[in-house]
């Protein structure tokens, strides 16, 4: 069950949020114009490739590293470097990115799509959940 608290004003300790959250991806909050999700990558797991072609991305990373790749494509990167605990990164819309788990830990991070990516309430304990959800139309 999400804990999606919009459109509702809503207030949150967000390095504890993020860091107690356990699944793939629990959407906090979801307004008109903007959406917060809480995201844990296990060690070897990633975010996956995708491009959000109508909304623009902000990621931070409390806990743990990730390789941040982010460019026109795959093959194509403007970004590709390991970050950690209090990194963020911004994807601008139109740019292929991933994120991907190669350290023994897991990763803890927070997501803000704006607009909004997901169904309001979205929850996914895993990313086969997500990769399986129909709701999601470009992968996660």
């Amino acid at each position: 069950m999400s804990n999606d608290h919009g459109p509702n004003p809503y207030v949150v300790d967000i390095e504890k949020a993020t860091v107690e959250n356990e699944a793939f991806r629990d959407t906090l909050w979801t307004g008109k114009n903007l959406q917060l999700t809480v995201m844990t990558i296990p060690v070897g797991g990633e975010i996956g490739a995708e491009i959000h072609d109508d909304h623009d991305q902000f990621l931070r990373l409390e806990e743990g590293e990730l390789r941040a790749q982010i460019g026109a494509s795959e093959n194509d990167l403007e970004i590709d470097q390991v970050v950690g605990a209090d990194w963020a990164a911004f994807v601008p819309a139109g740019k292929w990115h991933n994120f991907v788990n190669e350290s023994d830990a897991p990763a803890k991070l927070y997501s803000i799509y704006a607009p909004a990516e997901h169904e309001p309430g979205t929850r996914h304990e895993t990313k086969a959940d997500a990769d399986n959800d129909p709701q999601e139309t470009d992968g996660v």
